[in-house]
C-alpha cells in the first residue's frame, strides 16, 4: 500500500482524501499513473497555498487494479480511516462499484474519469462526476463518424458493461441516421479472423471496444497490414491512443485513429501552468486523465475549506460549488438520465495522433 502523499507533513490535524486508481494490471496502469500525478500535484498546490484552513491536505492512495471488489474493499477501509471524501477511479465498471459503496456508507465520492451513464443504480447525493457521461461523448463520436462518411461501422468488442453500453449508444444513434453497426466478439475471433469479418461485412469503420494493450495493439497491427482494409478507418472512442504507451507499441500504425478526450481547445492560465508542471513530473505530455485528477482535488479542497471534513455537508454542497479548474468553470447539476451530480460543461474533443508528428494531436 502506498503511503499518504505529504506524509512528512502529517499530524493529527491533517485532512485526508482517499484516492482510488489503477496502479497495477489488469488495470490501465498508465492512466492510473497520470491520474495520480494530477491528484498529487493538486494536493501539493493546495498545501503550498495554506492547506485547508491551515491544516495539511493528505492523499491516501489505494490501487484498485481494475477490480470492482478490490475497489469496494478500499472504500470500506478508507471510510474507516476517516477520509473526508474519495476521489479518482478511471475504469467505469470499477467506479460504479465504488460509487455504490460510497453511497451506502455515506462518504462523498468525486469520480474523476469514469463515464458510464449509470454510475449508480438509483439517484444519490453522495456522488459527483467530472467526466462527461458516455452517452454525450459517444453520440458526438458517432456524429463525427457519420460526418466523415463512415456509415458501415463494425465494433470489435469484449464482454463488459462499459463496452456493451457504448455499443448500444452507437447502434441507436447510427441506425437512426441510416447507418449500420455490427458487433464482432473478440473472445471468439483472432485479429486475422476479425479482418476476414471486416471484409465480409464491407465495413468502412472499425471501433476498438477492447482492452489495451491486449488485444487492441495486435488488432491495429493486423488491420493496418491487410491491404484489403487500406481504406477502413480505425477508431477508439474510449481513448486508448491518448497515452504514450500506445505510441511506443504501435508507432506510425497507431496514428490517425480518432478518439475522445476531455480537454478544451485552449487552456487558460491555470491549465497552462498545470500542463507545464505535469509534463515535467511525468516526463511526457500529460493526458486528459491527469487534468481530471487535478480538478478533482481542486473541487474537494474548495469544499473542505468551507465545510471542513463533515461528509454530509460536503455532499449537500455539490450543487452550490463553482470552482475554476484546469479545463473551465466546474459546477454540478442534475442531468436527465444521470443518477449522480454531473459537471455538464466538461469539454469534449475528437482527436487523433498526427501521422507526420506522432507526439502531436490533431483536433478533428
Amino acid at each position: 500500500m502506498q503511503e499518504p502523499v505529504g506524509a512528512e507533513r502529517a499530524d493529527g490535524s491533517a485532512v485526508t482524501v482517499g484516492a482510488l486508481l489503477p496502479l497495477t494490471r489488469p488495470g490501465w496502469v498508465e492512466a492510473g499513473r497520470h491520474l495520480l500525478a494530477g491528484l498529487e500535484l493538486a494536493v501539493h498546490d493546495v498545501n503550498e497555498a495554506g492547506g485547508i484552513a491551515g491544516r495539511p491536505l493528505e492523499l491516501v492512495v489505494r490501487d484498485t487494479a481494475a477490480d470492482p471488489q478490490r475497489a469496494a474493499a478500499a472504500v470500506d477501509e478508507l471510510t474507516l480511516l476517516g477520509v473526508a471524501a474519495l476521489a479518482g477511479e478511471y475504469h467505469s465498471v470499477v467506479a460504479r462499484t465504488a460509487a455504490a459503496r460510497a453511497d451506502a456508507l455515506g462518504v462523498p465520492f468525486l469520480c474523476s474519469s469514469a463515464v458510464l451513464d449509470a454510475l449508480t443504480e438509483q439517484p444519490t447525493d453522495w456522488v459527483a462526476r467530472l467526466a462527461p457521461p458516455q452517452s454525450r461523448g459517444w453520440r458526438m463520436y458517432a456524429d463525427f463518424l457519420l460526418g466523415a462518411g463512415r456509415r458501415r461501422i463494425a465494433v470489435a468488442a469484449q464482454p463488459s458493461v462499459y463496452w456493451a453500453s457504448g455499443t448500444r449508444i452507437l447502434r441507436e444513434h447510427v441506425t437512426a441516421r441510416g447507418g449500420s453497426v455490427v458487433e464482432l466478439d473478440m473472445t471468439a475471433l483472432t485479429p486475422s479472423a476479425l479482418c476476414e469479418e471486416l471484409v465480409e461485412n464491407e465495413a468502412n469503420a472499425l471501433l476498438l471496444l477492447v482492452g489495451h494493450p491486449e488485444p487492441a495493439v495486435p488488432i491495429v497491427q493486423a488491420v493496418r497490414r491487410d491491404q484489403r482494409l487500406a481504406e477502413i478507418m480505425i477508431g477508439a472512442p474510449a481513448g486508448q491512443p491518448e497515452l504514450a504507451e500506445w505510441n511506443t507499441l504501435l508507432g506510425g500504425e497507431g496514428a490517425a485513429i480518432p478518439f475522445l478526450r476531455y480537454l478544451p481547445e485552449r487552456f487558460g492560465p491555470l491549465g497552462t501552468r498545470v500542463e507545464t508542471t505535469l509534463r515535467e513530473r511525468l516526463t511526457q505530455a500529460p493526458s486528459f486523465v491527469a487534468f481530471e485528477g487535478y480538478d478533482a482535488i481542486t473541487v474537494l479542497a474548495d469544499l473542505l475549506r468551507v465545510h471542513g471534513a463533515d461528509r454530509r455537508r460536503i455532499a449537500d454542497a455539490w450543487p452550490r460549488i463553482a470552482v475554476e479548474g484546469t479545463r473551465g468553470l466546474i459546477q454540478f447539476t442534475r442531468t436527465p438520465g444521470i443518477s449522480v451530480w454531473q459537471w455538464a460543461g466538461a469539454p469534449i474533443q475528437v482527436v487523433e495522433r498526427d501521422p507526420t508528428e506522432l507526439d502531436r494531436f490533431r483536433i478533428l
